[in-house]
This record gives structure tokens, sequence and C-alpha cells, in this order.
């Protein structure tokens, strides 16, 4: 069970910030956006591929093509989530084949959302690159996944939550850290 709130790491501008610089660094590391595409993990990693999207159209002035991935099939602790999972549709309705992915997330922690997701890809296709952009980059790595891109660094314990809140979702624009009840 989540608790309290403990205290707010970032706010709206902070957050479009991060997201400014991470959108030139993924320019500037891809040479461009030629067989750039952003693909975002649902749930909070969906808007904020959108808004990469977006900050590198008013860049570039080309929006590159953006999916959605759900990796709730893909998970290793998909018995443990729950007895009937929820399952969305992945849409990713371009090729990724031979293509910079950019593979987008909120927070990334023990690593395992990302290794699910990277099965998700594949499955897809074959990308050329495949790299990760994360708001948050927490620790506690479970396995030897590192982020590309990373927003902010946040050392926490494993009884804290970081929970990202973004309009499009939760109507408030912020990341905070909860105890853990």
């Amino acid at each position: 069970m989540v608790g309290n709130e403990k205290t707010q790491i970032m706010e709206a501008d902070g957050m479009r910030r991060v997201l400014t610089r991470i959108a030139h660094e993924i320019i500037e590391n891809n040479k461009g956006i030629r067989d750039l595409v952003l693909i975002g993990i649902r749930t909070r990693g969906v808007p904020l591929a959108q808004r990469l999207a977006e900050l590198i159209e008013a860049i570039e002035g080309e929006i590159p093509p953006v999916g959605i991935l759900d990796i709730s099939l893909y998970r290793d602790d998909l018995t443990t989530v729950a007895d009937q999972p929820v399952v969305n549709q992945t849409e990713i309705r371009f090729s990724i084949n031979n293509k910079n992915v950019i593979l987008v997330d909120d927070v990334l922690y023990t690593g395992r959302t990302v290794r699910a997701a990277l099965d998700g890809i594949i499955d897809q296709g074959r990308p050329k690159v495949i790299q990760l952009a994360v708001l948050i980059d927490r620790g506690h790595r479970e396995l030897p996944i590192r982020a590309d891109y990373v927003g902010k660094n946040v050392p926490t314990s494993k009884q804290e939550v970081v929970s990202v809140r973004l309009l499009e979702i939760d109507k408030e624009e912020r990341v905070i850290i909860l105890e853990h009840l």
C-alpha cells in the first residue's frame, strides 16, 4: 500500500525543462531525426513520448512517429501482479525495422519493466538501435539496464515510491516521493 506524500521532487516547469533537454539530447545523439521513432510504455510513458515528439517537432520541424507499447503479457511477475491482469493494446502503426527506437517511460527502478518492453519491441521487428529515455531514475536495479536519457536521478530507499503525476492521466503535473506504508 502506498502511503503519505514525503516530498515533491519536480513540478510542471521542471518536467518541461528536463523533457526539453532530453529532446535535444535525442536529436544530437541520433544526428537528427531520420529513422527515429518513439515508443511509450503504457501508462505514463505514452504521454511522455508524445510530449517528446512535440518538442522534437518544435526543434526539427518534423514530428517523429509515436507508438504505444503494452508490456502486460511480457512481465516476468505476471502471476504476482493480478489474477486477471488488464491487457491493453499495443499500438505501433509503423515499421520499427532498421529504426532508432526511443523507448520512453516515467520511472526506471529495477529494470524489469524495460526488460519486458524490450521483448515487446523485438516481437514488433528488428530496430537498428533501442535507446531508453526516462523522466526519473531512482536506482535499485535488479537487471543490467541503464537509461540513455535521464531527466533526473533521484536516490531513494526501497521503502519509498516515486509517483509521476501527469495532466493527461492524473489531472496534475508533478513528481513526488511517497512513504510506503
